[in-house]
C-alpha cells in the first residue's frame, strides 16, 4: 500500500502533539503543516523532521497550505482561534464563538474535498458539524468520544484491579458534560458488571481538569484518539472508534465499526434512561448549534 498523505491544520499545542504521534509511529508518508502561524510553522517542521530522522520513521514532514490540503488522503483540523476560555461550565463548549467562523472559512475552502477529515476543534461535536456542512465532505468524524470512551475504560480498570483490555465498554453523546456512559452494555473479561456510575462519572469530569491544571491543555490524549482513528479510517486496520458523527440533525459520538476504511455505526442498545440522556444532548447541541455566529445559510 502507498503510504498516506495527511494534512494537519494547526500548529499549537494539539496540533504539535498530533504531529508528533504521526510521525513517531511512522503512519503518513508525507506529513503537511498547514497554519498561518509561519515562524512556527518552520520551526515544528525542522523539530518533527530530527524527530523522523532519530527515529528513523519514514514520514517526510513538509510546510504545506490549505491549497495542498485536498492531494492529501485524510485532514486533521486541530486549529484554534485566539480567545481567553472564561466558562466554568461546559468548559469545551468556550471556544465556540471564536473557532466556529475559522472551522466555517476552512470548510469554504475545502469544499467537495473527498478525504477523511478528522475535527479535534473543540467544542468537537458543534465543530464537526459546522465544517461538514459547509465543506460537504462526507468523511467527516469528530474526535473526543473515543478518548471519553479511552479513559471511560481506564477508570474502572483501576477500579476492578484489571488491565483495560479487559474492559469493554463506551462513552457516547456530547465530548463535555452532557457525555452519557453506557453502562448497562459494559463488560469485563466478557462479563457484565455494575458500574459505580457516580464514581465514574466525577473520574471523567476530574481528569482533563487534572490535565489542564497541570500542563494547560489537553495534548496527548487527543494525538492518541488521532492517530487510533486514521489507522482505521484509512483502512490500515479494523476496529470499532467512538466518534462525532452525524445523528439524526446534529452531530454527536457514537461507535463506529470500521472495516476496510468504511465506516458502519454500532450503537450498543441502551436502557430508557440512557436514551433519555443521548436525546438530551442532542437537544443541547442542537440549540447550541443555532447560536453559533455563521452565515444565516449555514445555521439553518
Amino acid at each position: 500500500m502507498i503510504a498516506p498523505v495527511v494534512g494537519i491544520v494547526g500548529a499549537g499545542a494539539v496540533g504539535q502533539s498530533v504531529a508528533t504521534a504521526l510521525v513517531a509511529a511512522g503512519l503518513p508518508g508525507r506529513l503537511l503543516i498547514v497554519s498561518r502561524q509561519e515562524r512556527q510553522v518552520r520551526g515544528l517542521v525542522a523539530d518533527l523532521q530530527d524527530l523522523a530522522a532519530t527515529s528513523r520513521s519514514r514520514s517526510q514532514v513538509e510546510a504545506g497550505d490549505v491549497a495542498d490540503l485536498p492531494g492529501c488522503d485524510a485532514v486533521v483540523i486541530a486549529l484554534r482561534a485566539n480567545f481567553t476560555n472564561t466558562a466554568a461550565q461546559d468548559i469545551r463548549r468556550g471556544g465556540s464563538a471564536a473557532n466556529a467562523p475559522a472551522l466555517a472559512a476552512l470548510g469554504v475552502e475545502l469544499r467537495g474535498y473527498s478525504g477523511t477529515v478528522l475535527v479535534v476543534t473543540n467544542p468537537v461535536d458543534l465543530m464537526a458539524r459546522c465544517f461538514a456542512e459547509v465543506s460537504g465532505c462526507s468523511r467527516v468524524f469528530g474526535i473526543g468520544s473515543n478518548l471519553d470512551s479511552a479513559r471511560y475504560r481506564l477508570t474502572l480498570a483501576q477500579i476492578a484491579m484489571v488491565p483495560p483490555s479487559l474492559v469493554s465498554g463506551h462513552v457516547v453523546g456530547e465530548h463535555g458534560d452532557s457525555a452519557v456512559v453506557c453502562a448497562s452494555t459494559t463488560t469485563i473479561a466478557d462479563q457484565p458488571i455494575t458500574v459505580p456510575l457516580r464514581t465514574v462519572t466525577e473520574a471523567l469530569q476530574e481528569r482533563p481538569a487534572l490535565i489542564r491544571g497541570g500542563i494547560g491543555r489537553t495534548r496527548s490524549g487527543p494525538a492518541g484518539a488521532v492517530l487510533s482513528t486514521l489507522r482505521k479510517a484509512l483502512g490500515l486496520v479494523d476496529g470499532i472508534e467512538e466518534l462525532s458523527v452525524p445523528y439524526g440533525d446534529v452531530f454527536l459520538g457514537i461507535p463506529m465499526r470500521f472495516t476496510g476504511g468504511l465506516p458502519i455505526p454500532c450503537l450498543p442498545p441502551l436502557t430508557r434512561t440512557e436514551r433519555l440522556r443521548l436525546d438530551s444532548a442532542a437537544g443541547s447541541l442542537r440549540d447550541a448549534y443555532t447560536q453559533l455566529p455563521l452565515p444565516e445559510r449555514i445555521a439553518t
